[in-house]
């Protein structure tokens, strides 16, 4: 039985000659979580303090 990444999965990670590899602080910052909503958590505690 074949599946579908059976002829790539052996093969070398490619290295690129031009681009220098990227630093693992930076993957993960692209892949951080981000506050989709700006401002939301400040607005929530403004509302509390006038409560």
């Amino acid at each position: 039985m074949t599946h579908d990444y059976d002829d790539i999965i052996n093969l070398p990670h490619h290295v690129s000659k031009r681009h220098p590899q990227m630093s693992m602080w930076n993957r993960a910052a692209q892949f951080a979580p981000f506050s989709a909503l700006a401002g939301y958590e400040d607005a929530l505690k403004t509302t509390q303090l006038l409560r």
